[in-house]
C-alpha cells in the first residue's frame, strides 16, 4: 500500500516541488555552521548596518544593528522548523492517545473526550495558543507548550472519526479473540490502519504552526530577540521595512515558502492516500 502511495506522490508535480524546497531549507538550516559563523548572528556592527543584499559580502544585507541577514535567516530556520516539528509532534501524540481512547471505546469515555475537545476548539487556536503563552509565560519552551495543547483537538478527531470506522473490522475481533489487550489494539492494529488522514492533517498543520511561530514572535510574545527566528526577525526590523524592503521581504519569503510548500505536500498525500484516485 505505501508503495503505492509514494507513486501517487512522485506523480504530483507540486508535491514534489514542495518537497524538495523544505528538504533543501532543512538541509541548509543544520548545515548552517558549516558556510557560516555562528558568531554573525548576534554580533553588531553599527557602522555596517542597512547593507543592501550582495553588498560587501551579506549575501541578503545586514539589519539594524549590522548584523549580518543571510545567517540569522539560517540559523533561524532551525528553531521556526524544529519548532514546528516538535509542537505539532507532541501534538499528535496527545491526540493519538486521546482520539484512540475515545474512539474505540466509546459510550462516556468519548464524550467527555470529545466535550473537552470542542472546549479547546471554541477558541480560535491563535488566541488560545496567546492565552497559554501569556498564561505560562513568555519563552521558546512555554511557546511549544501552548501550540501543543491547541492543536491536539484536531488530531484527535481526526484519529477518532478513522478509529470508528475500523472498530467493527475482523482484524479488530480477531485480535479480541487473540487475547490482544485493549491498548495493543488500538495502537498495534486500528491506528497503524487507519493513519492516512492522521499524516494529511500532520503536514497541513505543520505550515500552520510554522505560521503560527512567526505571528507569536511578530507579536513577541513567542521567541524572544535577539534570538533569531522569522517571526522575530521580521519584528525586530519592521520599523525599517518601509525604507528597506529587503529587511521584511526577505524573511517574509521563508515563512511563506516554507508553509506553501507544507500545503503542497499536505494536498499531495491527501490524493495520493485517497483510494479513489485513479490517475
Amino acid at each position: 500500500m505505501w508503495g503505492l502511495v509514494a507513486f501517487r506522490f512522485r506523480k504530483n508535480k507540486l508535491a514534489m516541488v514542495g518537497l524538495a524546497v523544505i528538504v533543501i531549507l532543512v538541509i541548509a538550516s543544520l548545515a548552517a555552521p558549516l558556510f557560516v559563523d555562528y558568531s554573525n548572528v548576534y554580533t553588531q556592527n553599527i557602522a555596517d548596518r542597512f547593507i543592501k543584499p550582495g553588498t560587501n559580502g551579506h549575501i541578503f544585507g545586514t539589519d539594524q544593528f549590522g548584523r549580518d541577514l543571510f545567517a540569522r535567516i539560517m540559523y533561524g530556520g532551525r528553531i521556526s522548523l524544529l519548532a514546528g516539528l516538535i509542537s505539532v509532534g507532541l501534538g499528535l501524540i496527545l491526540g493519538l492517545v486521546l482520539g484512540g481512547t475515545a474512539g474505540y471505546y466509546g459510550g462516556k469515555v468519548d464524550n467527555i473526550i470529545m466535550r473537552v475537545c470542542d472546549i479547546f476548539m471554541a477558541v480560535p487556536q491563535t488566541l488560545l495558543t496567546m492565552a497559554i503563552v501569556a498564561a505560562l509565560g513568555q519563552g521558546t519552551f512555554n511557546m511549544l507548550i501552548a501550540l501543543s495543547v491547541a492543536g491536539f483537538p484536531r488530531y484527535a478527531r481526526t484519529v477518532r472519526s478513522s478509529i470508528l470506522t475500523l472498530r467493527g473490522q475482523e482484524f479488530v475481533e480477531a485480535a479480541k479473540c487473540y487475547g490482544s489487550s485493549s491498548p495493543r489494539i488500538i495502537f498495534r492494529h486500528i491506528i497503524p490502519n487507519g493513519l492516512g488522514p492522521v499524516i494529511v492533517s500532520a503536514t497541513l498543520g505543520l505550515g500552520a504552526t510554522i505560521l503560527s511561530i512567526a505571528s507569536l514572535g511578530f507579536l513577541g510574545i513567542g521567541v524572544q530577540a535577539p534570538t533569531p527566528e522569522w517571526g522575530t526577525i521580521l519584528s525586530e526590523n519592521r520599523g525599517n521595512i518601509r525604507y528597506f524592503p529587503f529587511l521584511g521581504l526577505i524573511p517574509g519569503m521563508f515563512i511563506a515558502a516554507a508553509v506553501m510548500c507544507l500545503n503542497f505536500m499536505g494536498d499531495g498525500l491527501r490524493d495520493a492516500l485517497d483510494p479513489r484516485t485513479k490517475s
